[in-house]
């Protein structure tokens, strides 16, 4: 895959995608808001030159009518041209379907590539997650308690426990996890959705954030595993099933035995890129800002092949995009 161009075609796909659920912000229509998200991503990816299969997306084919699982994407495949790259490709068109939904911070369009069969086909059950930046690569482990963890961190990056600043989503599951950091002394910051985002922050010394600790989606798991091989930093996950129908899926994925702790590269192997753009405003990117006709958006592009990360502030004038850059709610 030479991804060199195509790492700044694809934030293209993002931009379309914050733009038109940013329209939705604070309208209380989660559904709606991803919905114009997924629409406008999906014709997005026909202008772009490749033959991609969608690996993490929006559901099952009989799920899902855009984004599924196992869907072609990419004008490549129309043009059943045999230069256009094979690539696997993990979306996640509004990661933060609630925060966009009430105006929330951190709400972002996301999507990461890989060469065809580099992402681990994650099926859509809960992965416990732990996720550091490179000054603490190589020190965690999820075997290990919080605590263990942070002191571990800590050292790493020669600040303590209390300099430390932790994202966790806010679910009554993570209740102990929260009272165990708090004794430990770390800061905590507390998200309502978005662990993605939260995995990213981990890697940039601006956000102040310096680890991730909880359990969110599987799917999210992999594509901020793609966003920290890019990054240098380190993404551990272990699958927790939530019934017996979520195990026997998950076999018939190929998944390792249920108690495997995953690897970064594990997640997302070979050359992979990832692009976000920012819906809401947040930690992690700027939200959509609306002109007289037009918009200003903020993206991140990055590549695990050179370890380029690049923040792109662009402007949009309506007038002479494609229609699915200025559609909105309905």
């Amino acid at each position: 895959m030479d991804d060199r161009n195509l790492a700044l075609e694809v934030v293209r796909i993002t931009e379309a995608a914050a733009l038109a659920s940013a329209r939705l912000m604070g309208r209380g229509d989660r559904k709606l808001a991803d919905h114009v998200a997924v629409e406008a991503m999906r014709r997005a990816f026909d202008t772009i030159d490749i033959r991609g299969t969608v690996v993490i997306g929006e559901g099952e084919r009989d799920e899902a009518p855009m984004l599924y699982i196992g869907e072609r994407v990419g004008h490549g495949w129309s043009d059943n041209d045999e230069d256009s790259p094979r690539v696997d490709i993990a979306v996640d068109p509004l990661e933060g379907t609630n925060l966009c939904a009430t105006g929330a911070p951190d709400a972002i369009a996301v999507i990461a590539i890989a060469d065809d069969g580099q992402f681990l086909n994650a099926p859509d059950t809960y992965m416990e997650k732990i996720a550091v930046g490179p000054e603490a690569k190589g020190v965690i482990d999820m075997r290990e308690s919080p605590t263990w963890n942070l002191q571990r961190i800590a050292a790493a990056k020669g600040k303590k426990v209390d300099e430390l600043a932790a994202v966790i989503l806010d679910r009554d599951r993570h209740s102990a996890l929260i009272a165990e950091v708090r004794q430990a002394g770390a800061r905590i910051r507390l998200i309502g959705d978005g662990d993605v985002s939260g995995a990213v922050m981990t890697a940039r010394e601006d956000s102040g954030i310096d680890v991730l600790f909880g359990i969110g989606g599987a799917p999210e798991g992999v594509i901020a595993a793609a966003a920290m091989r890019c990054l240098g930093g380190e993404l551990q996950g272990r699958l927790r099933f939530r019934s017996d129908e979520e195990r026997a899926r998950a076999v018939k994925m190929g998944v390792k035995a249920e108690d495997h702790i995953y690897t970064t590269e594990e997640l997302a192997s070979g050359h992979v890129m990832f692009a976000a753009t920012g819906v809401t405003r947040g930690y992690l990117l700027d939200g959509v800002r609306f002109t007289g006709g037009g918009a200003r958006t903020q993206s991140i592009v990055m590549r695990s092949k050179s370890g380029t990360v690049r923040l792109i502030d662009a402007t949009h004038r309506f007038d002479t995009k494609p229609s699915y850059f200025a559609a909105g709610g309905r």
